[in-house]
């Protein structure tokens, strides 16, 4: 066994513009809204700051641009402990995200424009090859172009380093990326896309879990937002139930903060399914507080919840 402990994660930052509204509004229509907020995010960014807030040593893969938003990237970066392999570009701007919120439950939808980060490629993981190889795990999103991220994946699985992907936001995958994959973590929706089944019920989890499983996958793990999770791989299939913490704020960076969390107990050595329940107490505190980066939780918190669990 490798005494390896470390997690490099690939992905995009971008600034969340956060608007929070009754409900979204119609082409020419101008509403009201009952708050703002500007804030660190990016689901790779988001990942990194999750993970090392939980206790994971992280490394964060990236592109910003040289303006206000790359440096509110870097400042995020270095509160939460992240080494930031992350390249300053002229000329181009930073990524940023509108977030609408849901005022009454937290629901949200999102825009992202990647800015600098859309120009991540496969160049971006050469260069950091050698911190790939060493790691425990290699985590990665499709917020990026997808040939950088599998580009990462095939340099960590001939390494031996752990995979995680997270297939989001959903499009049509290659046939070559799925054996890549140690856990494959998708949320119902994007299984959906993925499988061409809805994800609404648990046996249709199972189903598409199934599916991922006979393409290549070796564990899959369906985030299933108020139900909780999914774990399954070929001789194991279980659900774990979502943590209820208090009132549910923002669902936004829920996602993020199951991956971060999850990707820490696995570098740590803890079996997977006891990492899904320590990805979940993650999220289950993080949707009672506003924001993405800003609402994650510290390892303190995290085992509290599980010890009180």
């Amino acid at each position: 066994m490798s005494d390896r402990k470390s997690i490099v994660i690939l992905g995009i930052f971008a600034a969340d513009t956060a608007y929070k509204a009754k409900r979204m509004p119609q082409i020419a229509e101008t509403l009201i809204g009952s708050g703002f907020s500007l804030g660190p995010g990016g689901k790779g960014s988001n990942q990194a700051i999750a993970a090392a807030k939980a206790g994971g040593k992280v490394t964060f893969i990236s592109r910003v641009g040289n303006d206000p938003f790359g440096d509110m990237a870097l400042a995020a970066y270095d509160a939460a402990g992240v080494k930031a392999n992350v390249m300053r570009m002229d000329g181009v701007s930073t990524g940023a995200a509108f977030i609408f919120v849901n005022e009454d439950n937290g629901d949200n939808a999102i825009i992202v424009a990647p800015g600098a980060a859309g120009m991540i490629g496969k160049e971006d993981v050469d260069a950091n090859r050698a911190e790939i190889e060493g790691a425990a795990i290699f985590m990665t999103q499709l917020e990026q172009p997808i040939e950088a991220a599998i580009h990462g994946l095939t340099i960590a699985k001939k390494a031996g380093v752990t995979t995680i992907f997270n297939p989001a936001p959903a499009q049509a995958l290659p046939d070559g990326i799925y054996p890549l994959c140690d856990f494959i973590v998708p949320n119902e929706v994007e299984a959906a896309g993925i499988v061409g089944h809805d994800v609404d019920t648990d046996e249709q989890a199972v189903k598409a879990a199934d599916t991922l499983l006979k393409r290549g996958a070796k564990g899959v793990v369906i985030t299933l937002g108020g139900r909780g999770a999914l774990y399954h791989t070929a001789g194991h299939s279980e659900f774990v139930p979502a943590f209820s913490v208090g009132k549910v704020v923002d669902t936004t960076g829920a996602g993020d903060a199951f991956l971060g969390g999850f990707a820490t107990a696995i570098a740590e050595g803890r079996a997977a399914i006891d990492a899904v329940r320590f990805g979940a107490a993650t999220a289950g505190i993080a949707v009672t507080r506003p924001g993405t980066a800003p609402a994650m939780p510290e390892r303190s918190e995290i085992e509290a919840l599980l010890a009180s669990a």
